[in-house]
């Protein structure tokens, strides 16, 4: 494959230092792309969005496109309760490129942050999004919200808020569904056991971890059927 630039920063510390709200929700924004080509791709830009793009030059990289795991306003941007996180909005303002979701996503992106929808590509499962010559492949994984996805690029999965290092996303918002979140972890565990799983939040010690880890420590694969995991998990 082509030389791949892949770069993990987390709110609050390595961007949007001074945030509160960046500071308490821990997300991860990642870059990644090909060093021979010098284009990178922005997965889930929020919060101090210049500071995003001003690292990625640091590294001699330029953005081309965007993507986005899920729709909610500490992933790409928003108002909740009042308060404005900058996301996708702000940084299309600076750079006129794509934005890719899946699907089923759009429209609450679209809603969320006041793209329009002219800037947002929407994709299917299996889809594989190019950045130079890297590929990135796009795997559905409803469960949080309708339209999650991950995103499986050499032996890395980005894992937003489906899967984390310990535990798994909310299921009780809107879009979240018990039962599609355990068929999206049962196929994510059968990944090779060295994919490095990369998560959206840093909930945990770690910031990444193989999935053949993850398998024997995280309690979401603890369960053996899916009627025991519905039972532990699914709020009633």
């Amino acid at each position: 494959m082509a030389s791949l630039y892949f770069r993990q920063l987390l709110s609050g510390r390595d961007f949007a230092a001074g945030d509160p709200v960046a500071v308490q929700m821990v997300n991860f924004s990642y870059a990644l792309g090909d060093r021979d080509s010098g284009e990178a791709l922005l997965v889930d830009p929020a919060y101090a969005v210049a500071e995003l793009l001003d690292a990625l030059r640091g590294d001699e990289m330029s953005v081309v496109g965007v993507l986005a795991t899920h729709h909610h306003f500490d992933h790409v941007g928003g108002t909740l309760a009042g308060h404005h996180v900058q996301g996708i909005a702000e940084l299309l303002e600076v750079v006129d490129v794509a934005v890719h979701a899946q699907r089923a996503e759009l429209q609450a992106i679209a809603r969320g942050t006041g793209v329009p929808a002219s800037s947002l590509v929407g994709h299917d499962g299996g889809d594989v999004v190019e950045v130079g010559g890297v590929g990135v492949a796009l795997l559905h994984t409803p469960g949080h919200t309708r339209g999650s996805q991950c995103l499986l690029v050499d032996h890395h999965l980005i894992s937003g808020d489906t899967l984390f290092l310990e535990g798994c996303g909310r299921m009780d918002l809107d879009g979240g569904d018990p039962e599609a979140m355990y068929g999206s972890l049962r196929r994510l565990a059968e990944l090779p056991g060295d994919t490095v799983v990369c998560p959206g939040h840093r909930y945990s010690p770690a910031a990444s971890a193989p999935m053949a880890a993850l398998r024997e420590t995280n309690v979401v694969y603890g369960p053996a059927t899916e009627a025991d995991w519905l039972a532990a998990f699914a709020r009633p």
